[in-house]
Order: C-alpha cells, then structure tokens, then sequence
C-alpha cells in the first residue's frame, strides 16, 4: 500500500511524493518529463522488500509548479531534504533513471555516506553536447509558446520502444497522461538544469558502492554503448539490458525490471522481511 503525501521545506516549496512502508530504502527518481506515477509498477512490487520512496520533482506531478531555472543540485537537495523529514535510515538505495540520473550522480557526489548502492537506468554520465544544449534551450522554448502537450508529442514517440509504441496504445496513453500533467514551470525548470548539468564521468571510478545499471535495448533517446561504457568505468557495476524496451523499461518490460532491482537488493544484503 502506498500514500501519497506532501512535504513543505523551508522555501515554501511543496514537494509530493509516494512512501510504501517501513523497511531499507529505496528512492526512485523519475526522468523528464514524467512524475512519480512513473513508478507504479516498482510501488506496486518492490514494497515486499523495501520501503519505497518517489517523490515528483519539483513542477512535476503534485509538487509545486516552481519558477526556474532548476539545477541538479537542487534537485538533489529536495530529494535529501525528503529523506531527512522522513527521517530515513541510512544508508539506503538510490535508484534515477533518465533525468532522475543525473539527479542521482549529483546525490551521490552530495550524500555518498548514505548511499548503499546506486540504480542508473536509462541515463548517461556525460553533459549535454553544444547541440544537445541547443535542442534544450528549443524545447524550452516551445513549451513557453505552445506549452507541455507540444513537448508531449515530441517526445512521447520517443520514449518508448518502437514496438512498444505502436502496439500498446494503453500504455501509450498513460504516458501522455502523466507527461502533460508537468507544469511549464517544471519543464523549463528541468530543461535548464538538464543543460548545465556537471560532467559525471570523472565520477564513475569514485563511486564506491555497488551500481546496477539498467538499459532498453531499443532506447532512442540513450544508446546502449553510453550504458556499457558506464559498466566498464564504474569499479563494482553490473549491466542488465532489457529486450523490447526503450526510454522506460521499468513501464515497458517491469517483471524483468524488478527482477533485476530484487537481484540486486540481495547483492546488497536487503531481503525481504
């Protein structure tokens, strides 16, 4: 069973996040622009072994639509700010995937002592390209003239497996949902601080915790080379990549994705109760 729950920090800023039950910690960051309900397959499965904890970023799903810009640092301290109101004990599991991986790398450089073990899924150690800035800066753009729903039809082919997208128009649908339900504020927020994010390569041979990374094999936005290159970089990592999935595995194949999680919450010695 999971609620949902509202947290005020000290600026005011009302962060929304879900929280299954006491157990180890596991906290999902989601990407962009999604929002905790990115998860409900983890909410639904994973709470047998661990407490689970998503919290939408800040102008995503429930929590405040926040002017920008936004950073990962900021994002990073909204989430360690959470877990401190929720008096989490430590260390715990941190698990981001897209976006929510930069958001994770920034948390570890930030809460390393807390950090039992890392999730990246779908995500990539490297900065944005002088292109990549570009295209964010026009994305912003976009959603300032024509709002979230144009952004949505950019990038909701995208997000999914070629397949997935064309023949799980279920799914498809709850993607748009949960994409157009992002504030502007959030979108432009998230936009800038995806571009100005640090480098996080330096980081991979210091992370000296366990990692899992999880990619789809047909990911359009990542290719799986940037997946394996971080595998190699990172000194105990381990690579699980999902056939028939893209952007998202854990929606689009989430039986082989929780396998993977519960797998390695036993590496880590987080059994079930």
């Amino acid at each position: 069973m999971t609620d949902n729950n509202h947290y005020h920090d000290d600026e005011d800023f009302i962060m929304a996040f879900q929280d299954s039950c006491d157990k180890p910690t596991l906290l999902l960051i989601h990407g962009f622009p999604l929002n905790s309900n990115l998860w409900v397959p983890q909410l639904d499965d994973l709470a047998n072994f661990v407490r689970v904890i998503a919290p939408d970023l800040r102008g995503h799903g429930q929590s405040d639509a926040i002017a920008g810009p936004y950073t990962v640092e900021m994002l990073a301290d909204d989430c360690g700010d959470l877990l401190g109101h929720l008096n989490v004990a430590t260390p715990f599991v941190v698990c981001g995937l897209s976006m929510g991986g930069y958001v994770a790398f920034e948390f570890f450089r930030r809460y390393s002592e807390h950090v039992a073990g890392l999730i990246l899924t779908a995500t990539r150690a490297g900065a944005d390209t002088a292109e990549g800035k570009a295209n964010r800066d026009k994305m912003a753009e976009m959603a300032k003239r024509r709002g979230v729903t144009a952004v949505t039809e950019t990038m909701l082919p995208k997000m999914l497996a070629p397949k997935n997208y064309e023949n799980d128009e279920e799914l498809v649908e709850f993607l748009r949902g949960v994409m157009d339900s992002t504030s502007v504020e959030g979108v432009m927020g998230a936009l800038a601080a995806m571009r100005d994010r640090p480098d996080s390569t330096a980081t991979l041979a210091d992370i000296d915790v366990p990692v899992l990374i999880i990619h789809g094999a047909d990911d359009q936005i990542i290719p799986v080379a940037e997946a394996e290159a971080m595998a190699q970089a990172i000194p105990d990592a381990r690579l699980v990549v999902i056939p028939n999935a893209g952007h998202l595995p854990n929606l689009e194949q989430p039986d082989a994705f929780n396998d993977a999680v519960i797998d390695f919450l036993d590496y880590l010695g987080i059994d079930e109760e």
